[in-house]
């Protein structure tokens, strides 16, 4: 063989395997350039969620409230609740304005205080606008170290009407239990019937920052750890406002804690307007009466109406 034809051979065989891989290299090179996986992506933000806490690269409010935390740690702890044991339903989001402020007032019931945390998940994740609903708890929530910490963190604060007054003032959602541990803490057989509204504190709040009442009407919690009986010197001893015995509790030890899997459905109904009455009409004892009897009603029948929507207790 002439050295010209070795040399055009030589020529092909440098040549040839590159044309031959250039598909080969075109699919490496797509591939190096796709986006991450969703696998890396959580991965990536939970390191960048790591570095701001230890660098301290985050931001509260003046309540504590840490919107990183609350979106990046409590509120998926919550949500698996919300989404896969209590089967939550969210109906008249419409009704909750899209921004500005606005006084959602709810039943309360459980025995735990579970139904404020489901009404923050739904009103979080599935509101047009995303909303966080600013909590109003009690003061024994607060004598806790970690739920205190907890509750802060998440956007919660006591309940009074300054702390309300200047949540409001900023343009927040704030929600208020009024029915408070009475309703909580009440037997089964009181399922579903609202105890008092208090003194109707929640109405002249509304009333002097002229916002709008939002009713909102909760089922499923009722059922979530069936009270049946009041341990009241127990109660007593440890400074607590009951100290419940459910089926599962005390009798199944921590395993009692766990929540019955209940079928919920939240409800907000049409807003309250308050800005028809002057300011100064919170001080007037009537109209702040008249305007807590309308609101407790009005939950109570979007309670009846919602049992009879609800199939059973767990579906």
């Amino acid at each position: 063989m002439s050295e010209e034809a070795r040399a055009e051979m030589r020529h092909e065989a440098e040549v040839i395997p590159l044309h031959g891989d250039k598909g080969a290299d075109r699919q490496r090179g797509d591939r190096g350039t796709e986006p991450p996986g969703e696998l890396e992506q959580k991965i990536a933000g939970a390191l960048r969620f790591v570095r701001h806490r230890l660098s301290g690269d985050y931001q509260v409010d003046e309540f504590g409230f840490d919107p990183e935390l609350n979106d990046r740690l409590l509120m998926p702890m919550a949500r698996q609740l919300y989404e896969r044991w209590f089967r939550v339903e969210m109906l008249g989001l419409e009704n909750v304005p899209d921004e500005g402020p606005a006084l959602v007032v709810g039943n309360h019931s459980g025995t735990l205080p579970l139904d404020g945390v489901m009404l923050q998940v739904g009103l979080h994740d599935h509101h047009p606008a995303k909303r966080n609903l600013r909590l109003l708890g009690a003061d024994l929530v607060y004598q806790i170290p970690v739920l205190a910490h907890l509750a802060r963190k998440s956007g919660h604060t006591l309940a009074c009407q300054a702390d309300a007054a200047r949540l409001l003032g900023k343009r927040e959602l704030v929600g208020v239990f009024p029915e408070g541990f009475k309703g909580v803490g009440k037997p089964y057989s009181q399922r579903y019937k609202l105890q008092r509204f208090g003194r109707g504190g929640f109405v002249a709040t509304a009333l002097r920052a002229q916002v709008p009442i939002i009713p909102a009407a909760i089922v499923g919690a009722e059922e979530i750890y069936p009270k049946i009986a009041d341990l009241r010197p127990i109660a007593r001893l440890f400074g607590l406002p009951y100290f419940p015995i459910t089926p599962t509790w005390p009798m199944f030890g921590l395993l009692g804690l766990v929540p019955l899997p209940s079928k919920w459905i939240v409800a907000f109904g049409e807003p309250i307007m308050t800005d028809e009455y002057a300011p100064d009409q919170a001080d007037d004892h009537m109209t702040v009466l008249n305007l807590t009897d309308q609101v407790r009603e009005t939950i109570q029948n979007m309670l009846y109406d919602l049992l009879r929507r609800r199939a059973s207790i767990f579906f």
